[in-house]
């Protein structure tokens, strides 16, 4: 049951994102902080770092400037075509991609220094499965960090009934309290956490996404009603005709 559950929520991540791949790149906000996740992670040119859900490459090729060697591993073919793309375009010859699932990661234990994730997590069915299998395969002493949405407890509800609407392959984004006892249980030490916002406009936002028909207008309403009540936690606001957000943004580290 639970594997037949995995599997077709693989087959919506898939179906989502390959028509996302292309969109997803051209979404300003999306190489912002990524200088913010290289510094706290420490990575060196001594790092061998893998970027699980690595989508089109953006986090691991910045990685690849200064680490030794840069794995990324997806789910979506179209993702991953993107991300050797970008990787051509760069000049990078330390970036290897991998397509497969997260649970299991198809790699040997303590195989990297470096495991960072960007934008992921609310995607998965599983989430703590998914950070111990991102402890495993770091070496002892090495680095783990996940970037991703995280939101005040009372916030979290609205915001996940209107993330399923835009994107059918989200499951849950966590509250602060959920994460922090998430990471508790990791077995990871020197706990930190960091924080910032990724600026969106709506129908830019909506343009990259691809929700079943009729579920923009509801999204529309959604935000329209949440202007100067911030129910969803993303500070929509009016600039000129245009509505904007930001995406409440967590950075959560700590070594193995």
């Amino acid at each position: 049951m639970a594997e037949r559950k995995q599997q077709k929520h693989d087959e919506e991540i898939i179906d989502q994102f390959t028509k996302q791949a292309i969109p997803f790149t051209q979404l300003p906000g999306h190489l912002d902080s990524i200088q913010m996740l290289i510094e706290l992670s420490k990575v060196s040119g001594e790092d061998n770092v893998l970027d699980v859900a690595c989508g089109p490459g953006m986090v691991a090729c910045e990685f690849a400037k200064t680490a030794r060697h840069v794995t990324g591993i997806d789910i979506t073919e179209k993702m991953i075509e993107q991300a050797r793309k970008r990787q051509q375009e760069m000049g990078l010859n330390n970036v290897f991609w991998d397509i497969g699932t997260v649970m299991p990661l198809p790699y040997d234990t303590a195989s990297f220094s470096t495991v960072v994730t960007r934008y992921s997590f609310h995607h998965f069915l599983d989430p703590k499965a998914v950070l111990n299998e991102m402890v495993r395969v770091c070496k002892k002493g090495g680095i783990v960090l996940i970037a991703d949405a995280a939101l005040p407890a009372d916030k979290v509800n609205a915001y996940n009934h209107m993330e399923k609407l835009r994107d059918p392959s989200h499951t849950q984004a966590l509250s602060y309290d959920t994460w922090e006892q998430l990471m508790k249980e990791s077995g990871l030490r020197n706990l930190q956490r960091g924080s910032y916002k990724v600026e969106m406009e709506l129908e830019k936002q909506l343009k990259a996404s691809f929700p079943n028909p009729g579920d923009d207008e509801k999204i529309r309403k959604i935000f329209k009603d949440d202007i100067d009540v911030n129910s969803l936690g993303m500070d929509a606001h009016w600039s000129g005709s245009e509505i904007h957000f930001s995406y409440p943004i967590s950075i959560y580290t700590g070594n193995k």
